[in-house]
């Protein structure tokens, strides 16, 4: 039998090292999508209000997008950026991960929407930290912003963005 696949083999990421997550949000999967995709309904649950936060999101496979906080104090600024892998709206988005100026590896989030009627259950998966210690930090970071999410989603204030 020959072997017809050439390249070089990836490592398997443990486990260990992937977020996942699952929340059913009052909302239907169109609206929770759009507090995914739309920049004005984004910044309002990915950061925390206090980082007064610039973004650019150009959204589509293979478009950039980045979030940057003001300079905060004792962390000077935050700011993650990456490319859209997958677009399927309303059902899957996938996207890279990087803190810019720091020195950790690019990372993949996944979130796949489950439509439940007037509910919609996402599961998130963010795979392929360096560590179980940055897997954790992040696990507290999804979980803030998922509680924002679930707040703007059940305000109505996404209607009609």
């Amino acid at each position: 039998m020959t072997n017809n696949h050439v390249g070089r083999a990836e490592p398997i990421q443990p486990e260990s090292t992937t977020v996942e997550l699952r929340r059913t949000f009052a909302g239907s999967c169109d609206t929770v999508f759009e507090a995914w995709t739309e920049p004005p309904l984004l910044a309002q649950w990915w950061w925390p209000a206090r980082f007064q936060t610039t973004h650019e999101v150009d959204l589509h496979v293979g478009g950039r997008y980045r979030f940057a906080s003001a300079d905060l104090p004792g962390m000077g600024v935050l700011c993650v950026t990456g490319r859209y892998l997958e677009l399927r709206t309303p059902e899957k988005l996938v996207y890279s991960w990087v803190w810019e100026g720091a020195d950790s590896p690019e990372t993949i989030v996944t979130a796949e929407f489950h439509c439940m009627g007037s509910r919609t259950e996402v599961v998130l998966r963010h795979a392929h930290f360096a560590d179980e210690g940055e897997r954790d930090n992040h696990v507290q970071g999804w979980n803030d912003c998922l509680d924002r999410l679930a707040e703007l989603v059940s305000s109505g204030e996404t209607a009609g963005m």
